[in-house]
């Protein structure tokens, strides 16, 4: 068992919180046959990042808005397969005085519905895509979210799901927890503590108690 004292907890939404995968998917592949790309390429690195900066890796920057907006568009349009993952909410809502917000490469349109729909609450500082010039890997959406919160970053943990997200918490200089949930362990080595999923997460006083860390042998897993 592993406590971290933390003043704040920041944590991702899609893959950590929330797991829309079929709709995500789904819009993927009818935006991508639209665009003459290969659906499964643009998904392969499209976790964890801003649509619009993951698009950028396939478009010219003249067509990336457009495309954004046919990308966003599709998404808006499902809600199929949107679940909490498993704890996320009881987590959540036992941080108690402890506190959060949400850093996401999601629109806050986006957000809304998908939290909605998983029951997922929304805290009063959330960060989403808009909000930032530089989406993940870049630190600024969770200095942006330690800022609004009036704690130092080097004071959060960021709990993140994604090999983007992790390089950003730790740019800003939080400590990150990695859960399992959309990525092999070997994936996420970069994140400081690595958990299966946030049912090996525990809120207590002052700050998260961690159980069934993975070990990776290095010392980026926090052993």
């Amino acid at each position: 068992m592993t406590f971290l004292p933390c003043s704040a907890v920041l944590f991702d939404v899609d893959g950590t919180l929330v797991d829309s995968t079929p709709l995500v998917e789904a819009a993927a592949r009818e935006w991508a046959a639209e665009y003459g790309l290969d659906a499964a390429e643009y998904l392969a690195g499209a976790h964890g990042r801003r649509t619009s900066d993951r698009i950028a890796d396939f478009l010219p920057a003249d067509r990336v808005p457009e495309a954004t907006r046919r990308l966003d568009e599709l998404e808006a349009s499902r809600t199929d397969g949107i679940t909490a993952l498993p704890d996320a909410v009881r987590l959540l809502t036992s941080l108690g005085a402890l506190p959060w917000a949400l850093v996401t490469s999601m629109d806050v349109g986006q957000l809304k519905v998908r939290t909605g729909v998983a029951g997922v609450p929304l805290p009063p500082v959330v960060v989403s895509a808009e909000r930032v010039t530089e989406g993940k890997p870049d630190p600024q959406g969770y200095l942006l979210a330690a800022r609004e919160l009036g704690v130092e970053p080097s004071a959060c943990v960021v709990v993140e799901d994604a090999p983007a997200g992790i390089r950003a918490g730790r740019a800003a200089g939080a400590t990150v927890v990695a859960v399992m949930t959309s990525h092999d362990a070997s994936e996420l080595a970069e994140a400081d503590w690595i958990v299966p999923d946030l049912t090996h997460v525990t809120a207590t006083s002052g700050g998260l108690r961690l159980t069934g860390t993975v070990d990776l042998g290095t010392p980026a897993t926090g052993a």
